[in-house]
């Protein structure tokens, strides 16, 4: 149902599936996803939040509640859930298929900044290959706010990498 974005009738199933097992953290993650891509961000982040109430390990849900509040721009908490996401599965990130929540529809500006909210995720959690490829990604996305990495403590752990020097230093090629 959900694949073909036939939106309705997932919703429709989902919640007949909620009212055979209230406890199915699935099918409010599933909810979730439905609101999100109908731009409904309050209801998405509502429905993940009572997903993570049934379900308090689930990476995947952890990753949609933060990009549904990033979409809200409620950015702090949505680090938050990303850094929550990143603690449970540190490839929560990298292997996003059924269970996360699209980032296509987004424009290129809250791309930029979400890949930039990555990259601090990233760096503060230690793994600074996977920091900078999220830089290179922010910067080509065309994230104007160089300074902040130099300035953010999350990424003081990069100043004496090569690879970051280059990156601030170049000129960006905005796709």
């Amino acid at each position: 149902h959900h694949q073909m974005l036939e939106l309705d009738s997932a919703r429709r199933y989902y919640q007949a599936a909620l009212k055979l097992d209230p406890r199915y953290s699935e099918a409010l993650n599933n909810l979730g996803t439905i609101f999100y891509a109908k731009k409904n961000y309050r209801r998405a982040v509502s429905q993940y939040n009572k997903a993570l109430k049934l379900a308090p390990g689930s990476a995947s849900i952890h990753s949609n509640l933060g990009t549904a509040l990033f979409a809200r721009k409620k950015y702090p908490e949505a680090l938050a859930s990303y850094e929550r996401a990143l603690a449970l599965d540190p490839e929560v990130f990298e292997h996003r298929g059924t269970q996360g929540v699209l980032l296509q529809e987004r424009s290129v500006q809250d791309r930029a900044r979400f890949h930039y909210y990555l990259a601090k995720t990233y760096a503060k959690a230690g793994a600074l290959d996977r920091a900078i490829l999220y830089i290179r990604k922010c910067l080509e996305e065309g994230f104007r706010e160089r300074e902040l990495f130099r300035q953010e403590p999350e990424f003081a752990k990069l100043q004496e990498i090569d690879e970051f020097k280059q990156l601030l230093a170049s000129e960006p090629r905005v796709l």
